[in-house]
């Protein structure tokens, strides 16, 4: 298939997939390549593979794309404003002529189907005609039932009936039927129809010739070390939990800590919390801990002038551009930095966090602290096993999808036609993860203009690989 030159083995004939009802999905179409997940890697892929004439469906499980990225505050070390970075991102490939968005959708099984694959997908319904919403949320502010806020573990709250978040793509509600009452006041409220309660789950086949894996992370439950409290210390948070606590998007547009809505006055970052630990299995170090404590110490001491922080750490690893500079930065805010590791975190009777630490560069001295809130530097853990569905293997050492040439082709996995990017490929930052992404892309690319190559009878191929490389340059 020429580079220019999109598969027109498409069995329906309208681009943003989104806008799709839910009854009329088609039983199967045609891509050239699938991307699964809607994270910042999986959306930079779909995008450069698309601007270069290809064919995508990028699949997410979630009601919108965006990932971990749209929920975070910021970026280091620009301190840029995230939402500002990802939601173009996403616009881009809500509205690309080449992209077939298909959300609150997962796959089933994968099969080999000659050169390419056959992909089962089941789109799980929202209980809403999509073509219709427009996302005016007239149902949401008629709806009685107030739920937890996934999108802000659990600080705010949502209704039954909602759009997933602010800047969500698409913008359509999702219904939680698990939770909903049936009183029938969204329904009341639409102004153009669009409650359906009789929707059902429907399976649909993806026909395509290279899959792009951009399955994401997951961080180390702050509950996974008995020695921190189990979980179990009302101000003792993860770090994504102190994102939504700064970014503009927040559930309260001020940073409170969770157990009784008081600003803290001390803060306290352990790093290592949920990295280079064998009691956890987590041997490996996820490389962005020290960079997101540093850049959140920062943004705290803007949000909170007069409160104390102070970063127990083991070690800090400032790898990348500016990243040295960006800690030095932080020290001259009068951020302290202890070196010295955390041995047990217990709480009084008001539910403030008391850190018991060895002070390395005192004499190992063994001391108790008060803070009112502390953060767990918790790490990065691969979010899917795509070992059994679709027979790529993942390194023993760490659970990461393995890579028979990093350095060379960073992209590319041990089963032909399937590629990775960001971190299902390992622990890195946004900035790897987008490089990656263009990587895979590339390397994709790459892949899908091989098996347009002429061959010669005997099967061999008629263009050397130094050749079929100037064709994809």
């Amino acid at each position: 298939m020429a580079i220019n030159e999109p598969n027109k083995n498409v069995e329906y004939g309208m681009r943003n997939a989104e806008l799709i009802p839910h009854s009329e999905l088609p039983a199967s179409h045609s891509v050239d390549a699938l991307v699964i997940g809607g994270g910042i890697a999986g959306m930079q892929s779909a995008l450069d593979l698309a601007d270069q004439g290809y064919h995508v469906a990028l699949v997410e499980k979630e009601a919108s794309i965006g990932g971990k990225m749209i929920a975070l505050s910021k970026v280091f070390p620009t301190l840029d404003c995230c939402s500002c970075i990802t939601t173009p991102k996403m616009s881009a490939v809500a509205h690309h002529e080449n992209i077939d968005l298909l959300t609150y959708c997962e796959v089933q099984n994968v099969a080999q189907n000659g050169g390419g694959f056959k992909v089962q997908v089941l789109k799980k319904p929202r209980y809403v005609d999509e073509e219709r919403c427009t996302g005016c949320r007239q149902c949401e502010y008629a709806c009685p039932i107030d739920l937890p806020s996934e999108f802000d573990l659990g600080l705010g709250a949502h209704r039954v009936i909602r759009v997933p978040f602010s800047t969500a793509v698409p913008q359509k509600v999702v219904l939680d039927i698990e939770n909903c009452i049936l009183c029938g006041k969204c329904e009341q409220a639409c102004p153009h129809g669009c409650i359906d309660f009789t929707q059902e789950p429907q399976e649909f086949e993806i026909k395509t010739d290279a899959i792009v894996l951009a399955t994401g992370f997951e961080l180390t439950p702050t509950g996974a070390k008995k020695e921190y409290g189990s979980g179990s210390l009302a101000n003792v948070v993860s770090p994504l939990v102190v994102e939504r606590l700064l970014a503009p998007t927040g559930p309260y547009g001020h940073v409170l800590r969770p157990s009784d809505g008081k600003e803290p006055d001390s803060i306290a970052y352990v790093q290592c919390a949920g990295s280079r630990d064998a009691s956890l299995g987590v041997e490996y170090c996820s490389r962005i801990c020290c960079m997101y404590a540093i850049k959140q110490a920062m943004l705290l001491s803007g949000a909170l002038p007069l409160a104390d922080i102070t970063i127990y750490y083991m070690d800090i690893r400032t790898f990348g551009k500016g990243y040295e500079q960006f800690y030095q930065n932080a020290r001259a805010m009068g951020i302290e930095f202890v070196k010295g590791k955390v041995a047990r975190i217990d709480e009084d009777d008001d539910h403030n966090p008391l850190v018991r630490v060895e002070l390395i560069d005192d004499g190992s001295r063994v001391v108790e602290r008060q803070h009112d809130l502390v953060v767990l530097s918790t790490g990065m853990l691969p979010a899917y096993n795509p070992q059994e569905m679709y027979g790529v293997p993942v390194a023993d050492e760490d659970g990461f999808i393995k890579l028979p040439s990093p350095n060379l082709a960073p992209g590319v996995t041990a089963r032909p036609g399937i590629f990775v990017t960001g971190t299902a490929a390992g622990p890195m930052d946004i900035v790897d993860s987008i490089v990656l992404a263009g990587a895979a892309a590339s390397e994709t690319a790459a892949y899908l203009e091989s098996l347009a190559l002429p061959v010669f009878d005997n099967g061999e191929p008629a263009v050397s690989v130094e050749e079929a490389e100037l064709v994809h340059v």
